[in-house]
């Protein structure tokens, strides 16, 4: 097939407009990075910075936290207390605290001694068992409550 006549026309105007005069103070050059010859471009060097250790260690914890899954029962421990809170709920937890034994021995006497004094002593209720006992009481009359 022919090339078409517009599409010829086109390409000749093309060809001549590329034929402008360019001032060669303001010439487009490719750059070269070989040794002395243009400056290399600006690299993102963040990564190869050295840190201090505490730096790079907190890093590193950040990381595993987000990697691992950890248990419930265990992140718990991962939250605490500021030092006015935490000083609130040991003042708190003090008062429920388990007593010695110079204090239980205290709190006995005493509950010991207001016992004796509301209370006259009575004859301990006996269980009596065996079955020649049981057939005595069964025979005097009123003496067997339960048999």
């Amino acid at each position: 097939m022919a090339p078409k006549k517009g599409v010829a026309v086109a390409a000749k105007k093309k060809a001549e407009k590329t034929w402008k005069v360019v001032n060669p103070l303001l010439e487009k050059r490719p750059k070269h990075f070989g040794i002395g010859v243009a400056l290399r471009r600006k690299k993102d060097v963040t990564r190869n910075v050295r840190r201090p250790r505490n730096v790079t260690l907190q890093r590193k914890k950040r990381i595993l936290k987000m990697r691992l899954k950890v248990p419930p029962a265990l992140n718990q421990f991962t939250k605490t207390l500021d030092k006015n809170l935490a000083t609130n709920l040991f003042k708190m937890l003090l008062k429920y605290r388990p007593e010695d034994k110079a204090a239980k021995k205290e709190r006995l006497v005493k509950r010991a001694e207001a016992e004796e004094k509301t209370h006259e002593r009575k004859k301990p209720i006996i269980v009596k068992y065996g079955l020649k006992h049981t057939t005595y009481l069964i025979e005097q009359i009123n003496k067997a409550q339960l048999v």
